[in-house]
């Protein structure tokens, strides 16, 4: 729970600190949130991936005590959610599927086909969502960026996730009356 935590208000923490403190420190807080995620290392190999992402992010902040590395974080999460939501798309059930099946374990092929094109949306999203980080991260002022990746972004994740959940209460209406 406190790996979220952090992980949401990471950019605001970073835009707070910048001036405040040198980014090697702030380089700290990406540490401790790839720390955080030990637990699930050992089930996901994208989160081992991610993980030795963020360490990178971590060392090259650290050693060129500079702020782009630690902007970067957000774009390295949409890179891991990319890889793992695209892979299940080559495996016979979707990322999207299988937290379906969590509540409903018998779909019919129409939920399955469904699913698939959930989880492509959400690849979409996920590739869009990480150009704009890259682009603030690079291109815009800090405050753009932490506003991007500390607020706006979570609000067109809400957004998405809001508009799947209407979309699916009506899509079992449609196939299940």
């Amino acid at each position: 729970m406190f790996a979220a935590v952090l992980t949401v208000l990471y950019p605001l923490a970073i835009w707070f600190g910048q001036g405040l403190v040198e980014p090697r420190w702030l380089a700290a807080l990406l540490l401790l949130a790839a720390l955080l995620r030990l637990p699930s290392l050992a089930i996901s190999r994208v989160a081992r991936w991610a993980a030795a992402g963020a360490v990178a992010l971590a060392m090259c902040a650290v050693w060129a005590n500079a702020l782009l590395p630690l902007k970067l974080y957000p774009v390295l999460v949409n890179a891991a959610l990319l890889a793992a939501f695209g892979y299940s798309l080559t495996t016979p059930v979707s990322m999207v599927e299988r937290f379906a099946r969590m509540r409903e374990p018998e779909l019919p092929a129409a939920a399955i086909r469904y699913t698939r094109c959930v989880t492509q949306a959400w690849c979409a999203f996920f590739i869009v969502n990480g150009a704009i980080a890259f682009g603030t991260a690079v291109w815009a002022s800090d405050a753009v960026w932490s506003l991007y990746t500390g607020v706006i972004a979570y609000l067109l994740m809400g957004l998405l996730f809001a508009g799947e959940y209407l979309l699916s209460v009506r899509f079992k209406r449609l196939h299940h009356a």
